[in-house]
C-alpha cells in the first residue's frame, strides 16, 4: 500500500540513512554480534553525517531538524539490517535525546550536547531496576542532598548501550517519605564519575550487538548541576517522553518484521517441494497473504502516530496501542517466517532465525505489553 507519511526532503535523508547503513554498519555487522557492542568508529561516523543530533539546535552541533519523521525514517532504515543497531541509536535519539535537547539548562547543554551529537558521548538511559521493571514509580535508587551535592546509591539493570556509554540521563529517588511515583529527580552522569560502575555485558537471547548492562552507583556524588529539570518532578518527565519511545520501538518493531517477510517472501518463491514452490501451497499461500495484510494495516496506524507525534499530538494512549500492536505483528510475521524457512529457519546463519531471536523483547522493553492495555484499559473509564 502506498504510503504518505513523507515527502520528499525525508526521501533524500533516507538515501543518505542507507549510504551509512551500507558502508558502516552492514560491512561491521558480524563484529558487532561477536563483540557484543557497536564500534565507535560507527557511533563517529553517525555523528559526522548528522544522524545523532536531530531534534538538537545547531549551536551545539545539532541537525536543528524538528520533525520526527526524520528519526523514523532513520530508526526504519537501521531496522532492516539490523534490530540490535536500531535499538542502541535510538536510544541515544530518541529516548535520551528530548531530555537533554528539553530540559536541560543553557550551560548544561553547552557542556553535553556537542559530544552527544558528534558520536564522542554514547548515552543511555537510567530507569529500569532489578526489583521494578515496568513499575517506574517503584525505583529504589536513592539520591540525597549534601550540601549542593547529591549522593546516589543503587543499580540500574538492562540498560542498552549500559557498558558503552559516557553519559546517562539517571532517575533516583530524592524524597524518600514521598509516596509512588512523587519524590523522583533525574540527573545527567558521566560514566567517569567516582561511584559510577558496570556490570557485566549481559547475555541477552538476541539482538546481541545492542551492548546491555547493568549499572551500579556506590556514594557517587554529582554536583547540583547534574539535576535534570527540577528536584521531585522527574516522573512527570518521564512520562510525558514516553510516547516517544513507544513509538520508536513501534516504528523498528514493523521495519523489522516487514523486511524479513520480504525476505521470506523471496525464499518461499525460491524453495521447491513436490515440483513447486512452496510459496504456492494453499496453506502457505493464505498464511502469507494474512501476514502482508497485517503488516500493511500496522504500517497505516504506525504512520499515523508517527504523523500525530511531528505535529505534538500523540497520546499516550495512541502511542500505547502502536506499541503493543506492532510487536504482537512483529513477532507472529517473525515465527511464521521461521516456519516458512523450514528447518533453516531455525539455522542462526538464516536472517529468519536471528530476527526471530531479535524481535522477542519487543513485547517487554518500553512497557510490557500488558502495561500498554492496562493503559488502554483505563482511558475506557477501567
Amino acid at each position: 500500500m502506498e504510503r504518505t507519511l513523507y515527502e520528499e526532503d525525508h526521501e533524500l535523508f533516507r538515501e543518505s540513512v542507507r549510504a551509512f547503513v551500507e558502508r558502516f554498519v552492514r560491512p561491521g555487522y558480524s563484529q558487532f554480534t561477536a563483540d557484543r557492542v557497536i564500534t565507535r568508529d560507527v557511533w563517529h561516523e553517525a555523528g559526522r553525517a548528522g544522524f545523532l543530533g536531530l531534534g538538537v539546535a545547531d549551536e551545539h552541533g545539532g541537525s536543528d531538524v524538528h520533525d520526527y519523521r526524520f528519526n523514523a525514517v532513520w530508526v526504519e532504515e537501521l531496522s532492516k539490517v539490523s534490530a540490535g543497531v536500531a535499538s542502541s541509536f535510538s536510544v541515544h535519539t530518541d529516548i535520551v535525546a528530548p531530555y537533554v535537547a528539553d530540559l536541560t539548562t543553557q550551560e548544561q547543554r553547552k557542556r553535553w550536547l556537542p559530544a552527544f551529537c558528534s558520536g564522542e558521548m554514547v548515552a543511555a538511559i537510567g530507569m529500569t531496576e532489578p526489583a521494578a521493571g515496568s513499575d517506574l514509580a517503584a525505583l529504589r535508587t536513592t539520591a540525597v542532598a549534601d550540601g549542593s551535592d547529591w549522593i546516589i546509591n543503587g543499580s540500574k539493570t538492562f540498560i542498552t548501550n549500559g557498558y558503552s556509554a559516557d553519559f546517562v540521563v539517571l532517575a533516583a529517588r530524592t524524597d524518600p517519605a514521598a509516596k509512588s511515583a512523587r519524590g523522583i529527580t533525574l540527573f545527567g552522569v558521566t560514566a567517569d564519575t567516582p561511584g559510577f560502575s558496570r556490570g557485566r555485558k549481559l547475555q541477552k537471547v538476541g539482538q546481541p550487538e545492542s551492548d546491555t548492562a547493568e549499572l551500579f552507583f556506590t556514594d557517587m556524588r554529582v554536583p547540583g548541576d547534574a539535576v535534570i529539570g527540577e528536584v521531585d518532578h522527574g516522573f512527570p518527565l518521564m512520562m510525558q517522553r514516553l510516547p516517544q519511545e513507544r513509538i520508536s520501538v513501534a516504528v523498528s518493531s514493523i521495519a523489522h518484521a516487514t523486511q524479513i517477510l520480504g525476505e521470506t517472501l523471496d525464499y518461499v518463491a525460491e524453495r521447491k517441494a513436490f515440483g513447486a514452490s512452496i510459496g504456492s501451497f494453499q496453506h502457505n499461500k493464505f498464511l502469507l497473504a494474512e501476514l502482508v495484510t497485517k503488516i500493511d494495516v500496522t504500517q497505516a496506524f504506525v504512520d499515523s502516530c508517527v504523523a500525530a507525534h511531528s505535529r505534538g499530538k500523540l497520546s499516550a494512549v495512541d502511542a500505547a496501542k502502536a506499541k503493543w500492536w506492532s510487536s504482537e505483528v512483529q513477532n507472529a510475521v517473525l515465527d511464521a517466517c521461521v516456519q516458512l524457512h523450514g528447518g533453516y529457519g531455525y539455522m542462526t546463519e538464516y536472517r529468519a532465525a536471528q530476527a526471530w531471536m531479535d524481535g522477542r523483547v519487543t513485547k517487554i522493553w518500553a512497557g510490557t505489553n500488558e502495561i500498554m492495555k492496562e493503559i488502554i484499559g483505563r482511558s475506557l473509564g477501567f
